[in-house]
């Protein structure tokens, strides 16, 4: 008998639900901010030398929030340049989301938003069609090498679009982080189909190093509060399942067995730790920098 268990992205709404949570949940979007109030300053610091205008591509852009903290940190380091802000994302909802953050966000008179709500891979292949190959002052891909399909070939096409001081900024999860033990041991038993690949940046740096692509490293300290799944039952903590499996309704679809095993692997040390009174899982970051 065919298991009952199918993908998240399978069902859009339940899929953002659960991400959101995990960012309410989560020091996700704190670990970044300080990484971009601390160190892409300097990491920007040549990107639009003697340029009247600078570019730059979001891939993945999401609802918003990071980039509009990027964008302000670029604004401050060339005041007054004029900034075109393309972004690809291929969630209507989010595109949506982002607009209402740009809405709502002063002092942003410079900077000129275009969106595609479209993939990576359709982007690259509108591009192609069209026979145009736009450079970019600045390129962020961030948490979402997941859904790409071919990721060496993705780095390397947006990589070919950096102009000669640009750089291509990549965060995901760390390789050292809770994900990596979970889903080396079980990402096999998810039902991923191929909307979805467990990548972390212990694997993005292999392969840039075998591409021979130079870059800078920097691990963020970040995690998850996941002690509502140890609740029978808790909407919050089925949730949460849902987004640390990529499995719809993992609570109610998973084999007995399965359920009880990734539970366990879920309170060990490698995956979380336990701090009053809470399971905080490791949800450490990579951020890769690449040069041209």
């Amino acid at each position: 008998m065919a298991s009952p268990m199918r993908s998240l992205l399978t069902d859009p709404a339940r899929y953002l639900q659960s991400f959101r949570l995990f960012l309410e949940k989560s020091t996700e979007h704190q670990s970044m901010r300080e990484f971009i109030e601390k160190e892409l300053p300097t990491l920007i610091a040549s990107v639009g030398n003697g340029k009247s205008t600078i570019n730059i591509l979001s891939v993945g852009g999401g609802a918003g929030e990071i980039d509009l903290l990027i964008l302000s940190k670029v604004q401050a380091r060339y005041p007054g340049v004029t900034i075109n802000n393309d972004v690809i994302e291929p969630s209507a909802d989010q595109i949506s989301k982002y607009k209402e953050h740009v809405a709502k966000t002063s002092n942003l008179e410079n900077i000129k938003f275009t969106w595609h709500e479209e993939t990576a891979y359709e982007y690259e292949s509108r591009m192609n069609a069209e026979k145009k190959s736009k450079k970019w002052d600045f390129i962020h891909m961030i948490q979402m090498l997941y859904y790409v399909k071919d990721i060496p070939a993705t780095i390397r096409y947006f990589h070919s679009l950096l102009e000669a001081q640009a750089k291509l900024l990549i965060i995901l999860v760390s390789g050292s982080s809770g994900w990596e033990t979970l889903w080396k041991k079980y990402g096999s038993s998810f039902p991923l189909n191929d909307l979805c690949t467990y990548i972390s940046s212990a694997d993005i740096r292999r392969m840039l190093d075998s591409a021979g692509l130079k870059h800078q490293f920097y691990e963020l300290p970040s995690h998850m509060d996941i002690t509502s799944c140890f609740t029978e039952g808790n909407k919050d903590g089925e949730l949460l399942l849902d987004f640390l499996t990529e499995t719809h309704e993992f609570s109610k679809t998973a084999p007995p067995e399965l359920k009880r095993q990734v539970m366990e692997e879920l309170k060990k040390p490698e995956c979380s730790e336990k701090r009053d009174g809470k399971v905080l899982f490791n949800n450490n970051l990579g951020v890769i920098v690449i040069e041209p």
